[in-house]
């Protein structure tokens, strides 16, 4: 095969990276849910037209999406060849968490770019969609114990076939959701981003010749390949293990342990999760295409270089038996699939912190914190809010922790609250950092968030809330501290209650004008707080991001009565903690 000049390589790079951000921008400008249009919860991207390994994704969708979406992909193609009769024009739809997919929320669409009768390469787009049955409004149900309790799950099916839309499918997936609305202006969103898609890989074909476009994308692939070899390699050999936990499982209040043995010899890397925690009842299971996919993000994270698509898993192993709830098959449950993954990528940060301390991160907060609330409106409409919410990453080299960020299985952003005010009967009365919530460190974690939302509508509202990190911390590096603990907490008529699952709840209404309350973790520091600059702490203090007390407990820094560092008093605290 022949080869390309590195100019004409970038540009083609370019053109296939813009094909996939204007496939972004299409679902993103035309989605109904603020889940989607709002928080970005969705991504598109080319892949392989044999193996359905990932080509080219998007820059503003989720990375999560893009490691997992090789599986559904290759799911459509397995289907393809086992019945045959694939038409230019035909559109596959599935939500199936066990075969490529996430949870049963996250749609994907995929299309074949046929070339001359034969598939060139297959264009994939992913939402979340707003609700989709099961037993709880929004399907984050925290006590599911099988799939069905969390909505309908539907195989590859053509949505599209020939060219012509099947209004039988469509008229399917609207009975049996409670925003049937929603989720046609979704799907509509979704055919668009395919549409042009399709027109825009036709085009770069026509200009640039279908062979030149392919040894492009061979090249990309190798390159990433060669990248991430490059960046094991530069690791020292041996196993290094990590060891995190689950709060619970949203049924039984025990913990779940995520276990990792990362072994690198040489430019090869195993990641092993043989002994963490068996099945579990409750829905904080993923599938084996899940797993891989959030460990594909953990490594994207630590190796920036890399480019993002398939290449990069070339020198990676991993290990993942059924046997472990990181790679159940139906109908085990999987709708609190977010908290499980962020787990994951916490064990790999951890493991690699062993490996390159000094290139190490604290943890970030790690749990997307999934509220739904729900209710009847007065003309008997109903309506459903699902949202998810930010806290602070952690400490790393080169400085602190972001303040309120979003987890790193994701490029999406928090709703605003002016927009859930505007479609919701909900007010929010509080959103705020929260002070202390940081871990401590040389270079502290970012600070969680407070969030505090009042229900406006006349009947009942449901809160459902499925999170994590209420018991286990996020953790801190090289001598740096944990963060803060999740909290939640909703109000009744006589007093103010948290859930006996700590970050996990069902079955709860409160009254107009009752409210609920979150208090997400802060990240986990970097180095020992005991040497960062006095005048940082002194400046946090000012801000309100750590309290007096926490700067002399915990970093050794004495303020004077108008906030100064008390010189004499800092360089005593510190040299009392000296071991």
């Amino acid at each position: 095969m022949r080869k390309l000049d590195p100019v004409t390589l970038a540009v083609l790079n370019g053109r296939l990276v813009q094909i996939a951000d204007e496939m972004d921008a299409t679902l993103y400008r035309s989605a109904f849910n603020p889940i989607i249009a709002e928080a970005h919860d969705a991504c598109h991207g080319l892949y392989h037209a044999e193996t359905g390994a990932t080509l080219v994704q998007g820059t503003s969708g989720l990375p999560i999406f893009v490691g997992a979406m090789a599986f559904a992909v290759k799911a459509v193609i397995d289907k393809v060849t086992a019945q045959g009769g694939l038409e230019e024009g035909d559109t596959y739809l599935f939500n199936d968490p066990y075969d490529g997919g996430t949870h049963l929320n996250d749609f994907r669409l995929v299309r074949p770019v046929m070339r001359d009768g034969k598939v060139f390469a297959w264009l994939a787009s992913v939402g979340h969609w707003l609700d989709v049955g099961g037993n709880v409004p929004g399907n984050f149900n925290a006590k599911a114990t099988e799939s069905f309790q969390e909505g309908f799950r539907i195989p590859p099916v053509k949505l599209i076939s020939a060219g012509v839309f099947r209004q039988d499918i469509a008229d399917i997936l609207a009975a049996n959701s409670r925003v049937p609305q929603s989720n046609w202006g979704d799907l509509n969103g979704q055919l668009n981003a395919l549409k042009l898609g399709e027109q825009r890989v036709h085009v770069l074909l026509d200009e640039y010749g279908d062979e030149t476009v392919t040894v492009a994308l061979t090249a990309l692939s190798d390159r990433a390949e060669a990248l991430m070899r490059a960046n094991v390699a530069s690791l020292p050999d041996g196993t290094y293990s990590y060891d995190d936990f689950l709060d619970n499982d949203g049924v039984t209040d025990e913990p779940l342990r995520i276990a990792l043995d990362l072994t690198i010899k040489g430019d090869r890397m195993t990641l092993d999760f043989s002994r963490s925690a068996p099945p579990c009842r409750g829905p904080l299971n993923i599938a084996r295409s899940t797993a891989v996919a959030c460990c594909y993000v953990a490594l994207k994270h630590l190796f920036t270089d890399v480019p993002a698509n398939a290449g990069c898993l070339a020198p990676i192993e991993f290990v993942i038996p059924d046997t472990t709830l990181l790679g159940v098959k139906a109908p085990k449950p999987v709708g609190g699939y977010t908290e499980t993954i962020l787990r994951v990528i916490d064990t790999v940060f951890g493991a690699f912190a062993k490996a390159a301390p000094e290139r190490a991160n604290g943890s970030p907060y790690a749990t997307i914190n999934a509220l739904s609330l729900a209710g009847w409106r007065q003309h008997g409409a109903r309506w459903v809010m699902f949202c998810f919410f930010g806290g602070g990453l952690g400490g790393n080299p080169e400085g602190d922790g972001l303040n309120h960020g979003n987890n790193p299985i994701s490029t999406a952003t928090i709703p605003p609250a002016e927009i859930l005010e505007s479609l919701y009967p909900i007010m929010f009365t509080q959103w705020a950092l929260r002070p202390d919530s940081a871990g401590p460190g040389r270079h502290r974690g970012g600070l969680g968030a407070v969030y505090e939302i009042e229900a406006l509508n006349e009947g009942d509202t449901d809160v459902f809330l499925l999170g994590e990190r209420g018991k286990f911390a996020p953790f801190g590096v090289n001598g740096g501290g944990q963060a803060a603990l999740n909290r939640f907490f909703y109000q009744t008529d006589n007093s103010e209650k948290s859930p006996e699952l700590v970050s996990k709840i069902t079955d709860v209404r409160i009254k107009q004008g009752q409210r609920v309350r979150l208090e997400t973790p802060g990240g986990g520091g970097f180095g020992d707080p005991m040497t960062r600059e006095a005048s940082r702490v002194a400046r946090d203090v000012a801000l309100g991001y750590v309290s007096r007390e926490v700067a002399r407990e915990k970093y050794g820094v004495a303020l004077t009565g108008n906030g100064a560092v008390d010189e004499a008093g800092t360089q005593a605290l510190r040299k009392g903690a000296k071991p």
